[in-house]
């Protein structure tokens, strides 16, 4: 298992590097950059953005400006290798234009929001829909079945901006959840531990939901799909006619097999879950990598906007390295050695 974690991660260094030099290249060929907005203010002097060009690197050219950014990444601000817990380390992503700190320490904070949302909500949907996929698939053409069949489809069909919309519409009708935000900022230093796990759950309902009924929907639809095919597999037949009880062909034979190609799904639909994450945490304002990227690229923040496009492809990477580890262990005709190959 090393070994492939070991080999995945070196098959996404050029895929990294490949997405961070494509990134930087497109900004820099966009019209203006980050001074573009003083430079047509009559009060800022012509002096004053000359040194602040100079200051935050704009007056290089594209290619070294890149060249001394991936520098940073990979040895620090040092003539030679340094670690990242060190001052002037590797792992340097540069300096915010717009927020006046390191992209190190905003990438922290908002990527952290952006898995607890993400969490949240691939929890919210495999609970939901794993239980619904088997009892619908195990009650073909039932009542439950068609119910459950036109809720999927209401929900494939409602695109995450427009639920989410209708999430703040609600929230701002009812008064029962917060309109923005992942904590209440005014009271959070007086909260105590419990109060703040709360408040933040209190935050997470609306994104939680908005974000995962997609998911939940084609969850739903594949695992009854995918349980229909093993009932009707010759194991499965076998099975009942030695007279085993019907929970244990459903729980210990047809579940374990319908539910691998769910587990493939997971790294692909990371990507439309982090694709939804960013466009809710921007329609919801929640303070998110999402957010931050799209405020970035608006600033012309040129580091920021090529950490944050670094930072969700190798997250992408990862789910997609992830679920074909597990997919490994949950299936024991596949191993390492052949999954590879």
């Amino acid at each position: 298992m090393l070994k492939f974690a070991f080999r995945r991660l070196l098959q996404a260094i050029p895929l990294l590097i490949g997405t961070s030099f494509i990134t930087f290249f497109l900004i820099n060929q966009s019209p203006g950059n980050y001074l573009s907005k003083l430079k047509l203010d009559p009060q800022v002097s012509l002096e004053y953005i000359e040194r602040e060009e100079k200051r935050l690197g704009l007056d290089r050219s594209w290619i070294e400006s890149y060249g001394i950014w991936a520098k940073g990444i990979v040895w620090g601000n040092n003539a030679m290798w340094t670690p990242w817990w060190k001052e002037g380390g590797c792992l340097d992503f540069g300096y915010s234009f717009a927020q006046r700190r390191p992209v190190w320490s905003i990438l922290k904070e908002r990527t952290a929001n952006t898995l607890l949302i993400s969490f949240c909500a691939l929890l919210f949907s495999w609970t939901i829909s794993i239980p619904l996929g088997i009892v619908a698939g195990a009650n073909q053409y039932s009542w439950f079945d068609r119910i459950a069949s036109s809720i999927s489809f209401i929900g494939i069909s409602i695109p995450s901006v427009f639920l989410a919309l209708l999430a703040i519409y609600f929230a701002k009708v009812t008064g029962w959840f917060p309109t923005g935000g992942l904590q209440d900022v005014r009271h959070w230093t007086e909260f105590t531990m419990w109060e703040k796990f709360i408040n933040k759950a209190h935050h997470l309902i609306l994104p939680t939901i908005v974000l995962g009924s997609s998911m939940t929907a084609v969850y739903m639809r594949q695992m009854r799909g995918n349980l229909l095919d093993v009932l009707r597999s010759d194991y499965v037949r076998t099975a009942r006619s030695k007279g085993l009880a019907e929970p244990v062909v459903l729980g210990k034979h047809a579940v374990r097999n319908a539910i691998n190609p769910l587990i493939t799904m997971f790294g692909y639909s990371l990507s439309d879950l982090l694709t939804g994450a960013f466009l809710v945490e921007v329609v919801m304002s929640l303070p998110g990598l999402g957010r931050t990227t799209i405020e970035a690229f608006f600033n012309k923040d040129l580091f920021l906007v090529t950490a944050s496009v670094l930072l969700a492809t190798f997250m992408l990477v990862s789910g997609n390295a992830i679920a074909d580890i597990l997919l490994a262990v949950t299936d024991p005709r596949i191993t390492f050695k052949a999954h590879d190959n």
